[in-house]
């Protein structure tokens, strides 16, 4: 990749991409820095619902578990366990806002948001004080996000390890208790996977990354969105539910969804070996002026009505749709549906790229006000 393209792509990536797609003479691009990518939204689609490109194991679980049936197993256990007890959530969000500094920079402060709320139901507060420290830490550590220096990735390393070796040896101790209802995440998981210890601390960790990142950075994303496209000083005018839908759709977090293809295939006129990683970029779908009416603009008013609006795969498609998708956005849309006015500065709409679209650096400013859950 020549010096120039690494500096537009880190100026704005999705410029970058974008103007990729733009310049490409074929329906999938030639990624520079590797892979190929589906431009067109038709194929893009298509592809999203293949049960071949959706056959292999993903590769956010990596080779922990054996097959792909196996992690939509675990995925739509933990899914199922935070759907009935999203009440616990809503009533550890009401304290963990309360404690909001009146001034706070995300999103790392989003990210601190979504997981005061989900504490309790990611390890329970049975769990030896030590273990639940640790988590914090990590969480807040370069372990859920990967941190871009150096040193900050070697110290996350550590932290890491030293949360997958308290978590194993809370595994063995949990099972010689007697099977009951799941206290917790890390008791879900437990009882979805037939590994080993440390196997099931690793998807445990994998399971708390799918959790807290979506929830934290979709929270951060709408918040910046919003502020920098209303007002300062008084609430935001759009139901949240379509704040949130809009973010989504504005600024997907999964900016790319591929797939290693298992064998030489031609897709859209590009021709793969296997084992090159194949992609459908949310972002180029999301603001196809074909599939969408003004689809470079933010307007969460636009979830009003059907017409207009073009296909949302923030979290896949079809069948093969993230379990967890309608659960993140209940999560995220309470987290908005606060007492509270959040008035943005030094916000920027361009995100940071590594393995998620994340925001740069933004500050917020809390004020109390009334205002009802819409």
């Amino acid at each position: 990749m020549k010096i120039g393209d690494r500096r537009r792509l880190r100026r704005d990536p999705l410029e970058y991409l974008e103007d990729l797609h733009q310049r490409s003479a074929t329906d999938v691009i030639r990624l520079p820095w590797g892979g190929w990518c589906v431009g067109d939204a038709e194929l893009a689609q298509n592809l999203l619902r293949d049960p071949e490109f959706n056959g292999g194991r993903s590769a956010f679980f990596g080779d922990l578990l054996p097959t792909r049936a196996a992690q939509i197993d675990v995925g739509h256990a933990v899914r199922d366990f935070l759907r009935a007890r999203v009440s616990q959530y809503r009533a550890a969000l009401d304290e963990a806002v309360a404690e909001l500094p009146a001034v706070s920079v995300w999103p790392d402060a989003g990210t601190t948001l979504a997981y005061r709320c989900l504490a309790d139901l990611l390890l329970s507060p049975g769990t030896p004080v030590a273990t639940r420290e640790t988590l914090r830490r990590a969480v807040h550590g370069g372990v859920v996000f990967r941190v871009a220096r150096l040193w900050g990735r070697v110290q996350a390393e550590a932290v890491r390890a030293k949360l997958i070796a308290a978590v194993a040896e809370q595994v063995a101790a949990r099972r010689t208790r007697q099977a009951g209802e799941p206290r917790d995440v890390l008791d879900v998981v437990l009882g979805a996977c037939g590994l080993a210890d440390r196997g099931v601390a690793e998807v445990y960790l994998t399971m708390v990354r799918a959790v807290v990142a979506p929830i934290g950075t979709m929270t951060a994303w709408s918040v910046l969105l919003a502020g920098l496209h209303h007002p300062a000083g008084s609430p935001w005018p759009w139901p949240v539910e379509h704040l949130v839908r809009e973010a989504l759709r504005f600024r997907p977090m999964p900016w790319m969804l591929g797939r290693a293809v298992g064998k030489p295939t031609s897709v859209g006129g590009a021709a793969l070996r296997a084992g090159d990683v194949l992609s459908v970029s949310p972002y180029l779908l999301h603001h196809d002026e074909h599939q969408w009416s003004d689809a470079k603009t933010f307007r969460p008013e636009r979830w009003t009505c059907p017409s207009g609006r073009g296909p949302s795969v923030s979290f896949g498609a079809g069948p093969f749709t993230c379990p967890g998708a309608s659960l993140a956005q209940v999560l995220i849309a309470d987290t908005l549906t606060t007492g509270a006015c959040l008035t943005v500065e030094g916000g920027d709409a361009r995100p940071v790229l590594n393995e998620h679209a994340i925001p740069r650096p933004f500050t917020v400013n809390r004020t109390m006000t009334e205002f009802r859950r819409r």
